[in-house]
């Protein structure tokens, strides 16, 4: 597939260098090469929104150690599979060779840079222990991938000093294509796959029996919508999968870290992040009854969020030819006890949907919406204690067949 790229070489990261697949804006000190395609350019619309940029008060880079726990508790079974699993009988033995690892869903850096140096160490060592296997340890090619609307300014601002890769930024939707075929040695995504591709067509169509009017999400939704969003997140896992057997060699290794719901319902007491977006979802209708929206702007958006169960994720996996899962177990998310009071679950959630509630509803209503659940969280205790959370993350270490 054409695409078209735009490469910035700085000279304050020699190291550094962005590909994307729109336009891009270089400073003064950087040069820019621009080769442009249409076919890229239409199937970007897709990346509207991504988590709020920048280091503000509200940014992702200040509001993500929720999502920092994830790799915190992930770490040692992620550096047990690079060293039981990862093959590296492709690489020269006689030359020095590129080792590519792509990062899908990076957005600004805050969580991937430590999940890429634990990575990285992970693979140095395993080729030190196997050193009879090669003579040189390869040069590590590393590709930040998120939405198009992505602060790939701040992913780049904030690498660290010294980095042991050459770093790449590749903006796109990672349910489809973005590398060449064979190209990755290691794919990895964290708390990314939880986003679909697009919102069901069918829960936005007032003529479906899943038209999920007076809701944002599946929760507590009728059996239409529950199924519409079940059907499309199998579809996209599928596409997710299907393009990245195409990108990673024979062997390769891909980890996944995905936001997920435990099997059993949740009790009175209890809760998860979908019934978090369904009380953020109960502010934007009680707006709407002030007449501050309208009940038109709130029947017509919802979020495009599905939060799978193992078995659910377990049996889309084995439906693909193309990987073995070599691993997968169910982590307890550490970075839910950083949550601990109304205002910080507040300004989490704030990080994660502000940019895509603006698109929908204006930038004016943004304060008094989260004002609103933050109050609203502040007068259910049981939101405030961490160990009521039921929220869990499912790893999944997969390696690609040979064909």
């Amino acid at each position: 597939m054409a695409q078209y790229y735009a490469t910035l070489h700085c000279s304050q990261y020699p190291r550094t260098c962005v590909r994307i697949t729109s336009s891009s804006l270089a400073d003064s000190n950087c040069r820019t090469e621009l080769n442009m395609s249409s076919t890229t350019k239409e199937s970007s619309l897709s990346g509207l929104y991504a988590m709020n940029g920048g280091g503000g008060q509200y940014s992702y880079a200040q509001n993500s150690s929720y999502q920092r726990g994830v790799i915190d508790v992930a770490k040692p079974v992620i550096e047990e599979g690079i060293a039981a699993k990862l093959d590296i009988s492709h690489l020269s033995s006689t030359q020095t060779s590129t080792f590519r690892i792509a990062d899908f869903g990076c957005s600004t850096g805050r969580n991937s840079f430590p999940a890429i140096q634990m990575i990285t160490q992970a693979i140095e060592k395993k080729l030190i222990t196997e050193k009879g296997l090669i003579t040189r340890i390869p040069e590590f090619h590393v590709f930040f991938n998120d939405q198009l609307m992505n602060d790939f300014n701040t992913l780049f601002q904030s690498l660290p000093p010294q980095i042991n890769y050459y770093a790449v930024g590749v903006p796109g939707p990672f349910h489809g294509r973005l590398f060449p075929k064979a190209s990755l040695d290691f794919a990895y995504c964290s708390c990314a796959l939880n986003w679909l591709s697009q919102v069901p067509k069918d829960v936005a169509d007032h003529m479906s029996p899943a038209w999920n009017k007076g809701k944002v999400h599946y929760t507590g939704a009728k059996q239409e919508v529950v199924k519409a969003y079940s059907y499309h997140y199998a579809h996209d896992i599928k596409s997710f999968l299907e393009a990245r057997a195409a990108e990673l060699v024979a062997g390769g290794l891909m980890a996944l870290l995905v936001p997920a719901d435990p099997a059993f319902k949740s009790s009175a007491t209890s809760f998860t992040t979908p019934t978090e977006i369904d009380l953020l979802g109960s502010c934007l209708l009680d707006m709407a009854k002030k007449g501050i929206i309208s009940e038109q702007k709130v029947d017509t958006f919802n979020f495009p969020l599905y939060f799978t169960i193992p078995q659910e994720l377990k049996e889309i996996i084995e439906r693909s030819n193309s990987f073995t899962i070599e691993r997968m177990e169910i982590l307890d998310n550490p970075g839910k006890r950083t949550l601990c009071s109304a205002k910080a679950r507040a300004t989490y959630l704030r990080a994660v949907f502000e940019e895509m509630l603006t698109n929908h509803f204006g930038s004016e209503v943004m304060d008094e919406l989260f004002d609103c659940y933050e109050k609203k969280i502040a007068a259910s205790p049981h939101f405030l204690d961490p160990d009521n959370e039921k929220s869990i993350i499912i790893f999944v270490l997969l390696k690609r067949k040979a064909e």
